[in-house]
């Protein structure tokens, strides 16, 4: 159950009126008193409600961005359109990156949930109804590519799973067979959907997957390269590789042609996003087109919009369509 600041004030044996002076620095606190008060909010790890702190001081203009990394032409992306509606809407954005690991996104939560007046929660490792006890009531969110455990929160996400069927489903309609995956963390609801959609492209094909030809990986460029040298070490190799992201294409490509395997002759590979470089590799990349631009417009601008309403809004979950682009990687001569 949370803490309330009657809590705070019986722990610390204040006043409620103490209590708040200290969260909201409106006038002079005696400093044994402001020591006490400190003290009982770290224990008990009350966080101030912002509905309630905004009646005493004006809004932040402060948005606060949380994402699982910073790095990579993914959240570059995303961030670019983000940045974009923010600047126009004079709002500015607080960026911070959990690292995929849930106790640093719950302290960057609590770090900067009171000085923003909205938040923005990028967690496929995490669910909506998970971060509920952690985020303050009143406080403006929207999650993005986030488990959403019910229909009481706002969510934008794209559709991993059916990306990833299309991609197999090309490659198996190009007559492969012997199809390898690289995957993404274990734990993220993105890397989970995009599996899925690769056994069933599969089994949709009469095909049954092979345990060797399916790789762990945790999205990075280096996973990409590690996964593509344990499939050449295979006595049979794939003849084409499925890499859930984009960037581990790019290090699967790079381990390939280190060992002149020629893609797509000896083997095909796809990729999932369609960041920039994939169109300016050799060969270029066939992917899965996510409008990652548009996502993180999409969601600052519902974000803001939840900041400026005067009364709570009815919940949004919108799962945007993704494209499959057909390039080199796959076919060869386009």
């Amino acid at each position: 159950m949370k803490s309330n600041i009657k809590d705070v004030a019986r722990r610390a044996k204040v006043s409620i009126a103490t209590v708040s002076r200290v969260l909201n620095d409106t006038c002079p606190v005696h400093p044994d008193k402001r020591m006490r008060v400190e003290k009982a909010i770290q224990e008990l790890g009350y966080i101030p409600n912002p509905a309630a702190r905004s009646l005493l001081k004006r809004e932040t203009g402060a948005l606060a961005i949380l994402l699982p990394v910073i790095t990579g032409e993914f959240f570059s992306e995303f961030l670019t359109g983000l940045d974009t509606v923010s600047r126009e809407e004079k709002y500015f954005a607080i960026v911070s990156a959990s690292h995929r690991e849930e106790e640093q996104l719950r302290l960057a939560i609590r770090n900067v949930c009171r000085r923003v007046d909205g938040m923005l929660v990028m967690a496929p490792e995490s669910s909506t109804a998970g971060l509920r006890n952690v985020i303050p009531s009143g406080l403006p969110v929207v999650y993005v590519n986030t488990t959403a455990d019910d229909q009481l929160d706002d969510v934008i996400s794209f559709d991993n799973f059916g990306g990833a069927r299309k991609l197999v489903s090309h490659l198996l309609e190009l007559g492969h067979r012997r199809i390898a995956i690289i995957n993404g963390t274990p734990k993220a609801s993105d890397a989970i959907d995009r599996f899925r959609g690769y056994r069933q492209a599969l089994e949709g094909h009469g095909v049954k997957p092979v345990e060797s030809l399916e790789i762990p990986g945790d999205f990075t460029q280096e996973a990409g390269y590690e996964g593509a040298r344990a499939l050449l070490r295979l006595s049979d190799r794939p003849t084409a590789v499925f890499c859930v992201n984009d960037n581990m294409a790019v290090g699967a490509l790079r381990a390939f042609q280190e060992r002149g395997v020629r893609v797509p002759e000896d083997i095909a590979l796809g990729g999932f996003d369609d960041i920039p470089m994939a169109n300016y590799l050799t060969p270029s990349l066939t992917t899965v087109r996510v409008p990652i631009k548009k996502i993180g417009q999409m969601s600052v601008e519902r974000l803001i919009q939840k900041t400026r309403a005067k009364e709570a809004l009815q919940p949004e979950q919108q799962v945007l369509p993704v494209e499959l682009v057909i390039r080199g990687s796959t076919v060869a001569g386009r």
